[in-house]
This record gives structure tokens, sequence and C-alpha cells, in this order.
């Protein structure tokens, strides 16, 4: 049986430490797809690009993962992967980890929650991840430990729709 396929995106960028940590734990599962902002986008919400051209830019590429970055917002990300980087649906996404809490109504105004909610609405399971710490040293490896978890129950309810926010602790 093949492997499952997950795309990993986020609002804090390409580089971020989150998705990094975040795009590890998925190669553990699955083969990965990794599209990110090339910079910062909180606070962003649901926007999508409208009046600007969208520039992709391929970064990696292996057998088992593929990483592009985009001139877009976060959800402009997960709209390009699945209408034009990926030739099938990914089985889940996973955005994050968060460089801080998507908690009451943060999650309207979160770029990270809002790629999550268009695979949801695309009928895709995703997980939204977020670490509450700001500091710039930030530790996401308790954030990975929740993630290496919930991603490993989620891929076994794979035949229902869902969209989680997660926030550790």
């Amino acid at each position: 049986m093949s492997r499952p396929l997950i795309l990993v995106t986020n609002d804090d960028g390409f580089h971020a430490p989150g998705i990094q940590a975040l795009t590890e734990v998925a190669k553990t599962f699955s083969d990965v797809i990794k599209i990110a902002p090339d910079k910062p986008q909180s606070g962003m919400g649901h926007a999508i690009t409208i009046n600007s051209t969208l520039r992709i830019q391929k970064m990696e590429e292996s057998s088992e993962f593929k990483a592009y970055q985009c001139t877009g917002t976060p959800v402009d990300c997960v709209k390009i992967a699945l209408d034009v980087i990926l030739d099938k649906k990914p089985d889940l996404i996973i955005s994050g980890i968060n460089h801080g809490s998507n908690a009451s109504i943060n999650v309207i105004y979160s770029g990270t929650m809002s790629a999550a909610l268009e695979g949801y609405i695309e009928g895709i399971p995703s997980i939204g991840f977020s670490l509450l710490d700001h500091g710039v040293d930030a530790d996401f490896s308790s954030a990975k430990a929740y993630a290496t978890k919930i991603i490993s129950e989620a891929l076994q309810h794979l035949d229902q729709n869902f969209c989680l926010n997660v926030n550790v602790p």
C-alpha cells in the first residue's frame, strides 16, 4: 500500500521553525508536499490574492518530498497546491506550527487556521497547529510531540472530513 500524501503549509513563512518542525513530523508518516508563503503572512485570515501575479518557486524535490514557496497568502498556497501542483488531492492538510496561539477570536484572523479551513472546505481532513510561545527562541519540541500523536490518529480517520485547531500547551 502506498504512503498517504500530506500537504504542509503555514502563515509564518517557508523558512519558519514551526513549519520545519511540522514537516519533520509529516515525513515520518507520509509523502509530503510543502508549500508556504515566501514571507510571514500572519493575520491574513482567509485572504486570497486577486490583483497581483502569484509566483511559485520549487525549493526542494525528492521522490517522497517536494517543497515550494509562493508569493501569496496561506490560502493561496493551498489553492495552488490543489489546482496546479498536485495531480490528486492530499489525504491530509496540516498547517503550522504557528508561532503563537490561535484561540478564541484569533482563529478568524489566523492564516494558519484559514489554510486548514480551506482544506476542510475542499473536503480534505485538515489540522492547524499552534504553539503558545512568542519567544524568538521558541522550543517546538512539545508541539512536535503532540503533532506526532494527533497526525497518527488523524491518519486512521481519513474517511471523515474534519478540521482541528490544536494549541500547545
